[in-house]
């Protein structure tokens, strides 16, 4: 009688390394087909390197982040490499981490500081009134206000132990988008600066922390603490021979 063994699961690590990368090119190339029409009108633009209809359009600046996803990801994987070779531990979640805090957030302070068609012209308006912006904002608008630090919110905990809290994401959402909201009041950029946009923001930060939960750093994992150990630990082991021979 002969008996099969039953095919073992791949690890939960090895399973994660697979599916992650998979979803975000998933979710990449579903944006990309959802927002073709857009991108393409500022493709020829983008692609001829003309600063006028790319990098000072919202659809252009979207692009060229969507193009810059390739070399973003070989950033990560150069970071990752270097780090496992030093030893230091999670080195593709300290690479990703910081990689995509940067990727994902910048693209997003570049539109948020487009100036309008009265800029330096226009004096700075302030709205400082809770929720009576929110209204107007409308759908667009306000899945755009979510996403302007929900890359800084859902990576920056992954990263450092400090931030790994909902409140201090929530902190670091709304500080980060004051300076945006008083940067654009000082600039004279012909926008509002708006307390919804404050608070739209920071909740968008904390909704993409609670999202990667699971991968917070913790004390414990900081990385003084793990390459002391490891130093420890080779001392250790390049010390028995001598201490057998004599």
């Amino acid at each position: 009688m002969t008996s099969t063994a039953p095919l073992s699961a791949p690890p939960p690590r090895r399973l994660r390394r697979i599916l992650l990368p998979g979803l975000a090119v998933a979710g990449v190339a579903g944006a990309a087909v959802v927002l073709r029409r857009p991108l393409m009108m500022s493709a020829p633009r983008c692609m001829a390197g003309r600063w006028h209809g790319c990098f000072d359009t919202f659809n252009g600046v979207v692009l060229m982040t969507l193009v810059a996803l390739p070399l973003a990801l070989l950033v990560v994987g150069a970071l990752a490499r270097r780090r496992r070779a030093a030893g230091v531990a999670s080195p593709w979640r300290m690479s990703l981490a910081e990689v995509g805090m940067v990727h994902g957030t910048v693209p997003f302070l570049w539109m948020t500081m487009m100036p309008g068609a009265g800029a330096g012209t226009v004096p700075g308006r302030v709205s400082l009134v809770p929720l009576r912006d929110l209204a107007t904002m409308g759908p667009l608008g306000t899945v755009g206000n979510l996403l302007v630090f929900a890359a800084l919110g859902f990576f920056a905990p992954m990263r450092f132990a400090a931030l790994a809290s909902v409140p201090r994401i929530l902190a670091l959402g709304a500080g980060c988008s004051v300076l945006v909201e008083t940067a654009q009041y000082v600039l004279r950029l012909d926008r509002v600066s708006s307390v919804d946009d404050v608070l739209v923001n920071a909740a968008g930060a904390v909704l993409a922390g609670l999202a990667s939960r699971r991968w917070w750093r913790t004390a414990a994992q900081a990385p003084s603490d793990t390459s002391a150990v490891r130093r420890a630990a080779r001392t250790d082991r390049q010390s028995r021979p001598i201490a057998g021979r004599s």
